[in-house]
Formats: structure tokens, sequence, C-alpha cells
């Protein structure tokens, strides 16, 4: 990978924060946009902008050619057997409500359970507690280990012959820890429940195989992988989407509409109700291209070199906590940390007015934070066009921030 070349390819990298070249370690919270994509949404509203699978004029067909076009790459991209098994939606939140509100709740009773881990974002863990209470099903945690990770004989021992459902994120946005949900999908079907995974945080930074993974449901969102932001994609087993009822109704999801009843079209179109995001799925379809393109074997190499690097770094800098297993060939691109006494909000604080921007709070993980015994943390996440450097400056406005606060008290 030339790095210089990608960054070249951020318009927004290439500027200045607060006096200071901008360091951008917030990726896993949304990645910045390549020229190419900012380029192809541009153009699909210049030249393309019409609605799909309605009209029959020549930009209805381009349009509509044009989104399904970037149905077929996420088709490859995740490796699904069929296009009808690719379903467009905001993003990972509406994916995992989606499979909570339609195929949870029809298949849900008293005694049934749900499994979750600690570490779930919140989009992973609220759906499965509306949908528990709903139906009486019961709501169960993976524990995990002292360094966060999961062990498979904890998957083991809390997954029953009860089970139902299982959702694990593939990669914690907190931990960075690498989750084995192949491992995990093998043990739910051998217990009778589906496999459902977040793979919010590692569509954007490994390559995904939804078929050598057998999971039976995927969710990831656009704006974390160079795409769009309010596009995402839900990934389902054919013969579970087929059996699965929408959860939104009206125009583009219909087949036949009579005065009492109606019926849907098939997939993936009937989970598709109203004007779809034609834009966003174009965008993220361009998005793909250059993933594909520099390569997500080398994006995954290039991280693992990054966050080796952090560790090694930051673990030098006094009153540093970090959390998540220290091992970095169990981590994905990112860390997450305490300073001394410091809050994380004064933190990210100095930290900006040095241009460096980071993320501060509970991550949409208040679970896991408790856990921790951490009432929030910061985060520092990398991506393909990150650099050693980058994490240098880091170090850097760490110490200085220290050395403030302990000037300050």
């Amino acid at each position: 990978m030339n790095i210089k070349d990608i960054r070249n390819q951020f318009p927004i990298l290439d500027q200045e924060v607060n006096g200071k070249p901008l360091v951008y370690l917030d990726s896993s919270a949304t990645s910045q946009k390549p020229i190419q994509v900012i380029e192809t949404i541009e153009k699909y509203y210049k030249e393309i902008n019409s609605n799909v699978h309605r009209g029959v004029h020549t930009l209805g067909t381009r349009a509509t050619d044009a989104y399904e076009g970037a149905r077929e790459k996420v088709r490859k991209f995740i490796n699904a057997k069929s296009t009808q098994e690719v379903i467009f939606t905001r993003g990972t939140t509406t994916s995992l409500n989606t499979i909570a509100a339609s195929y949870a709740a029809a298949n849900l009773k008293a005694g049934d359970e749900i499994v979750i881990t600690y570490m779930e974002h919140h989009s992973n863990i609220i759906p499965w507690q509306q949908v528990a209470k709903r139906t009486g099903a019961q709501l169960k945690y993976i524990d995990l280990q002292e360094d966060g990770t999961i062990s498979l004989d904890d998957v083991r021992s809390t997954i029953t012959t009860n089970t139902r459902i299982v959702s694990v994120m593939q990669v914690s946005n907190v931990l960075g820890v690498i989750n084995p949900v192949k491992e995990i999908a093998q043990i739910a079907h051998e217990n009778g429940a589906i496999m459902v995974v977040d793979g919010a945080q590692s569509a954007p930074h490994m390559k995904i195989d939804v078929q050598d993974l057998d999971c039976d449901f995927l969710a990831f969102s656009g704006h974390k992988m160079c795409g769009p932001t309010g596009i995402g994609v839900l990934y389902g087993k054919k013969h579970l989407l087929e059996n699965m009822e929408p959860i939104e109704f009206g125009g583009e999801m219909i087949d036949f509409v009579q005065l009492h009843e109606s019926t849907w079209k098939e997939l993936p179109w009937k989970f598709e109700g109203g004007t779809p995001i034609i834009a966003g799925a174009v965008g993220l379809g361009a998005a793909i291209d250059f993933l594909n393109e520099v390569g997500l074997e080398k994006i995954a190499e290039h991280e693992h070199k990054l966050v080796a690097y952090a560790l090694d770094k930051m673990s030098s800098v006094e009153g540093l906590t970090i959390y998540g297993p220290l091992d970095a060939a169990k981590r994905a691109g990112l860390i997450t940390f305490n300073l001394n006494d410091v809050h994380p909000h004064d933190v990210a604080t100095v930290l900006d007015a040095e241009g460096i921007a980071v993320r501060a709070g509970h991550h949409c993980a208040q679970p896991l934070m408790r856990w921790l015994k951490a009432s929030a943390t910061a985060r520092a996440s990398f991506y393909l066009y990150n650099t050693e450097e980058d994490i240098d400056k880091l170090v850097e406005g760490l110490v200085k921030t220290k050395e403030y606060f302990s000037d300050v008290f």
C-alpha cells in the first residue's frame, strides 16, 4: 500500500484543525470518503437522478441499473449466493432492528433464549431487549474473559437447546477484539439457533465471506467503509428472508393491493418500501470498488501493523490504561484508553487543540463500560489512510494532556 497515494485520495485530510495538520483517528465512528465516492455521488445527481424500478424512460433505467449494480457489488463483497439476499437499509441499526422486529417477533415465544455478549453496541442490545419483552423470551449474556475476549467454553455453556437467536459483533467498537463468529455460528447451529453478526466494525477492515462464516444474518453500514451516510446492508439467507414479513409498508414493496389485503414483491424489494436510498447505494458501490482496488487483505495487514505500533508507543505513557487485549494479534485497528483521572472528554478536547480527532464517551456500549468499571473512555481508531506518524502525534498529544492537567491540579 502506498499510503501517500491513498491519503491524496481523501481531500478532507489535507487541512488544518486549530492551526495543526489534521490527524483523524475516529474512523470507527465514521470513515472519511475518497474522492471517487464523492465524485460518483455528484455524477449521480448531475447525470442520472431519477426514481428506480418505476419509469421506463432513460434516466429511470440508468438509475435502476446503477442501484441494482450496487447491490451486485455488495453481493460479491460479502460472497452472498444471490442479490436476493442483499437488502439495502439505512445502516447497521436499521438492519438489526429489522431482524428483531420481523424474524424474532414471529419466531420467539416464552422460554426461548436470545444470546448476546456484554460488549455489544446498543444497536445489538436494545432491539433484543424489546422483542424479549414482547415475546417472553429470555435475554442472556456470554461472559467475557479478563482481557475482554470471548471463550468458546463460555459460549457453549451459555447457548442451550432453548436458544433461538445468537447475535454477536465480529469486532468490538470498544475493545477492538476480533470475535470468533464462525465458531460461535457453528455452536449456535448445533443447538438449533440462528446466528446474527454485527459487521459494522469488521466489514470496512477485513474480508467477509458470509458463506464461510455460515451466519444467517449480517448487518453493516456504508459510512464506516468509505461510503456515504444513511446507507447500510442487511444480508440474510434467502429461505429466512422469504419467510419474514416486511416491517415497512407502502410503495415499491408491494405486488398487488386490494381493498382489504395486499401481497408483497419478491426479495429483496419487499423489504425496501418507498423510494430507496439510491444515491447512497451508488456511493456504497463506489466505496466497495475503492476498497477492492486497495485490497481488504492489505488494509487488514496495514491496520494490524498500526495497532501493534500504537500498543507499543501508548504503553510507554505513564498513567495510561488500555482496555482490551494487549496482544495485537487479537485486535482490530482501534485502541480505547483512559489517562489517569482525566475525564475522556477533557482528553479529547486537549487532543483536538493539537488537531487530533479521537472519540470520547461510552461509545454506545454502557453495559461494557460497567463491566470495565469506567463511566467513559477515549478511543483512537485507525484506517487505511492512517500512518505511524499519526500515532506518534497521538502519543505526543497524550503526554501534553498529562502535563497540562498535572499543572492544573
